[in-house]
């Protein structure tokens, strides 16, 4: 298993990271996730791909934006 960390632009609160974190969980792959909202970045667990893991961040109003 892998693990990876991401920056997340538009996390602002807890809120915003619950949306994130449900998202990243919704992906085929994905089999762990912790938020960091004061340093603005996803630690994920998986095999989950970088492209199915940014179109469902996204369309959760956010952006994966590569390695933190």
């Amino acid at each position: 298993m892998e693990t990876k960390i991401y920056r997340v632009n538009g996390m602002t609160c807890g809120g915003c990271a619950k949306h994130v974190e449900t998202a990243l969980r919704s992906v085929v792959g994905v089999t762990g996730v912790a938020m960091d909202v004061a340093k603005g970045i996803a630690t994920v667990e998986g095999r989950a791909t970088f492209e199915a893991m940014a179109a469902s961040v996204a369309a959760a109003g956010y952006e994966l934006a590569g390695p933190a």
